[in-house]
């Protein structure tokens, strides 16, 4: 059950920070610019965490079996964090502009399951898009 649940408390954990941090981030700074520390930070912290809890490991052993999805992931990750960064800028409340995002990403996704994975779309899914929609028409309401 730990092992379940653990790597959805450290998605909200993380989260909660990341959120706080994008929307802190100062305006005096070129959004690119700040990721250019954020990802020197992230390579560090990724290294340590990857040695100590790979005893023994090589990286360059592992960089033998990438693939282009580490490449493609590191693009979308610079576009969620400029994203966001630039969303904060224009005025996007922490409070709604995550779940206007939420609730557009998860019915994309549901759709991307459906398409690419054959994962089942059911009348569930198909209601939950709807109070989804719907949820951002009140959400976003003056």
């Amino acid at each position: 059950m730990f092992s379940y649940i653990w790597p959805i408390a450290l998605l909200v954990f993380s989260n909660i920070f990341y959120q706080i941090s994008a929307k802190s981030t100062p305006a005096a700074i070129h959004p690119l610019a700040s990721l250019t520390v954020t990802y020197f930070i992230g390579a560090i912290v990724s290294g340590i965490l990857y040695f100590a809890l790979n005893r023994g490991g090589s990286l360059l052993a592992e960089y033998s079996h990438l693939n282009w999805t580490s490449f493609v992931l590191g693009i979308a990750v610079v576009g969620l964090e400029t994203g966001w960064i630039y969303a904060y800028k224009a005025g996007w409340q922490v409070s709604t502009g995550f779940i206007v995002q939420a609730a557009l990403l998860s019915t994309m996704l549901i759709l991307v399951g459906y398409f690419l994975y054959q994962e089942a779309l059911t009348w569930n899914k198909l209601l939950g898009i709807a109070i989804c929609l719907i949820g951002l028409v009140f959400i976003n309401l003056k």
